[in-house]
């Protein structure tokens, strides 16, 4: 359904003066005002619309996409809006043109950043050249190099126009308008410019620095609407972090809490092990937890925690750097911080805190041993003090919250030479050098592979019917209950049938299969591998591009980069099995085959005709 928004009258100071950085681009300088001050305002909105999923499914890198055109009168009016809502998930863009339909044409789209454009996904761009729009506006850059560019050279190589914030548009509205297109990807940005995930410090204290009385009780400090925030700020991570002690004195189970959607993971940072065995921590039911720890630490305590299903994972030297690659491999963009303050000062002193969220409670404690949020850094002089930039304060309930940035959000402006540019001085230089390609999020290089990819196929449901199933996750997960005759087997699954995005599907499919495994097909771990197969198969066969992306790898080896998925993923060490690696292996070599078996054909007709 179309949307109707109307920005109602604009109240802009006559002073105020915008100006295009090129005579060449669209926005020359017969721009007015009022038409930049319209530009900044939908792209704003895109990146609001871009943030709408935040905490009902996994970060990931968030698009918003508003149409406008003019109405009849003259004035600007939004046609169709849409947001992406999890990887493998309908784009943006292609949800605002189905809300807009005709009126598409010539109107402009506001996206807050350049989508994913690759030779495996370009349903974005092609949804919208089709449409007929006739002007992109653009937020940000893609900050991933190998997307960096790809969509806005689409667009122009099919005569659309694009202007792109602070680079072909500039002033005051506009500068604003770029700096929430900064923020609602700013995990992905910093994750792009870092090697680490997003991380956020997040402490509560008394008005006198105090986290716990001397005791070490401290439930609770800060109010319940500011605890509501907290389960907001978890809902929007991959993982929350603690240290050992806060498992020890609070007993934590660090859920979201608000009803549903995204989980995150609950991480405990420990070298010695010494936890309880009864711990919140423990129960992995609904929700994993994992625990870094020193290599060698308790391996009693290691194998009563695995028998709990309790991820254990050892680092040579433990410390925030090393935990943070690591997750950073994991493909993990954004990590909450709830530690005490000896965690907190390792963290803030390696570097890796980009953000900070202080919960100020109204309340005097006292105690010379009560512990703060952050313990001895090493600093003498107050010059050495860490400053906040882009502080904002706001009142919650009867707390205040600080919160503002410790490093400024990475601003990837254009690199040049880029890739392309120096593959065509040097053909020498490829992206793809290596004999190994690695694939594990949908928007890595080579992301298409994963079986979380968008790429919907027709395949048989549980009564043979052909159903357009969105994605290879899907039917996987759903046929892991595939001819179990039982009500509850019947509909977990439909419901991961009908899963909003492959993440639901994944999670529907493996919580029922912890919950009630008699549920599961009997015969499924010796046919979870075919199952995959043929739904890999499927989407291939299903996609050209897709063949083609398969089979110019020929000679790689193709490893699934999930560390912690032993099966399907390589591992953190090469440990995995790497079966969705092996099994795109064999794929390409049976269209290989094939590949050849047509030339060989070929051949011998173009020789019988001489």
């Amino acid at each position: 359904m179309a949307m109707a928004f109307s920005l109602g009258t604009l109240n802009l100071p006559s002073s105020l003066i915008c100006r295009s950085s090129s005579p060449t681009s669209s926005s020359s300088s017969k721009t007015s005002s009022l038409s930049l001050a319209f530009d900044a305002a939908y792209t704003k909105r895109a990146a609001e619309l871009a943030d709408k999923s935040a905490g009902f499914t996994a970060p990931h890198p968030n698009f918003g996409c508003v149409i406008a055109t003019e109405s009849a009168d003259g004035e600007k009016v939004v046609v169709g809006e849409g947001y992406l809502y999890a990887q493998g998930t309908t784009p943006a863009e292609l949800q605002a043109v189905e809300a807009a339909g005709e009126r598409c044409r010539g109107a402009t789209a506001y996206l807050n950043m350049e989508p994913s454009h690759c030779l495996v996904d370009q349903s974005a761009v092609s949804a919208l050249v089709q449409a007929g729009v006739a002007r992109v506006v653009i937020g940000i850059r893609h900050p991933l190099h190998h997307l960096r560019g790809k969509a806005i050279g689409a667009f122009r190589s099919e005569g659309l126009v694009v202007d792109v914030l602070g680079e072909d548009l500039h002033c005051k509205t506009v500068e604003e308008a770029l700096k929430s297109c900064h923020l609602v990807n700013a995990p992905l940005l910093y994750r792009a410019a870092c090697r680490v995930p997003f991380s956020v410090l997040k402490y509560a204290m008394t008005l006198d620095g105090k986290i716990a009385a001397s005791s070490g009780h401290a439930s609770w400090i800060s109010s319940k609407m500011s605890r509501s925030r907290v389960f907001e700020l978890r809902g929007r991570s991959d993982a929350v972090i603690v240290g050992g002690n806060t498992v020890r004195q609070d007993n934590p189970r660090l859920t979201a809490r608000h009803g549903g959607g995204h989980l995150p993971q609950r991480i405990v940072m420990s070298k010695s092990l010494d936890l309880p065995e009864v711990a919140n921590l423990w129960d992995v039911t609904e929700v994993p937890t994992m625990i870094a720890t020193q290599r060698g630490a308790k391996r009693s305590f290691q194998k009563f925690l695995a028998s709990k299903g309790v991820e254990v994972v050892e680092f040579e030297i433990l410390n925030p750097k090393v935990v943070m690659e690591y997750l950073h491999d994991r493909g993990c963009l954004s990590v909450l911080w709830e530690c005490g303050g000896t965690l907190a000062a390792s963290a803030l002193s390696s570097g890796i805190i980009h953000k900070v969220h202080a919960f100020v409670a109204p309340k005097i404690i006292g105690g010379k041993n009560a512990p703060s949020p952050v313990g001895e850094l090493g600093m003498v002089e107050m010059t050495q003090a860490l400053e906040l930039i882009d502080v904002h304060y706001e009142q919650v309930g009867p707390d205040m919250l600080v919160s503002g940035f410790l490093q400024p959000v990475p601003d990837l402006t254009p690199v040049i030479p880029s890739v392309d540019e120096t593959s065509a001085i040097d053909p020498t230089v490829s992206p793809y050098e290596a004999s190994i390609i690695f694939f594990y999020k949908t928007w890595d290089p080579y992301g298409a592979f994963s079986n979380f990819s968008l790429h919907p196929m027709k395949m048989p449901d549980e009564n043979g019917d052909i159903y357009m199933w969105p994605s290879v996750e899907h039917y996987y997960q759903a046929y892991k209950f595939a001819g179990i005759d039982d009500p509850t087997a019947k509909s977990c699954f439909e419901d991961i049938k009908n899963a909003k995005s492959p993440e639901e599907a994944a999670r529907l499919g493996r919580r029922m299969q912890r919950q009630r495994p008699d549920l599961v097909r009997s015969d499924w771990e010796s046919m979870k591998t075919s199952v995959m197969y043929e739904a890999l198969k499927c989407k291939f066969s299903t996609y050209p591009n897709l063949t083609s992306m398969l089979l110019s790898t020929a000679g790689s080896v193709l490893v699934e980069a999930s560390p912690h998925d032993l099966f399907w993923g390589g591992g953190r060490d090469g440990e995995g099995l790497n079966y969705l690696g092996r099994l795109l292996m064999q794929l390409r070599s049976e269209l290989l085959r094939d590949s050849n078996a047509s030339n060989t054909t070929l051949q011998k007709m173009e020789n019988e005709v001489r």
